[in-house]
């Protein structure tokens, strides 16, 4: 089954070292949770808020070893007023036998604001 593993981060500043620095992050993390193997990955979208354009947040990826054939695009959020600010989104779509539930979506940062229902989800799983 093709399914996406969502995640989300949020840098201080708008420079090249923090996006890349913390969507590298927050791809380990996404890619250590969820056991994924890069030859199991269709492609990877990253979205940026509009305050962010020191860098492709995309490039980490080709900084992760075995990751440099996986597909990735770069593309701005929607600007809706009041958005969280600074933020970094990632949909990462890959084949997986694993439910839906199953999932573990990761938010970091002031990102976890964005869907605090996942932590407590997880917590539940978890007991």
């Amino acid at each position: 089954m093709i399914r996406g593993f969502r995640g989300a981060t949020t840098v201080k500043k708008n420079t090249e070292e923090q996006i890349v620095s913390s969507t590298k992050r927050l791809l380990e993390k996404m890619i250590n949770e969820n056991s994924i193997s890069p030859v199991d990955v269709s492609h990877i979208w990253f979205t940026t808020t509009t305050d962010l354009d020191a860098a492709f947040p995309a490039k980490a990826t080709r900084l992760i070893d075995d990751w440099q054939f996986v597909p990735v695009m770069c593309a701005q959020e929607i600007p809706v007023p009041g958005s969280l600010p600074l933020c970094i989104r990632v949909m990462l779509t890959a084949q997986t036998d694993v439910s839906q539930e199953e999932i573990h979506h990761v938010y970091l940062n002031d990102a976890i604001s964005l869907r605090p229902d996942l932590e407590l989800t997880k917590k539940k799983k978890n007991m």
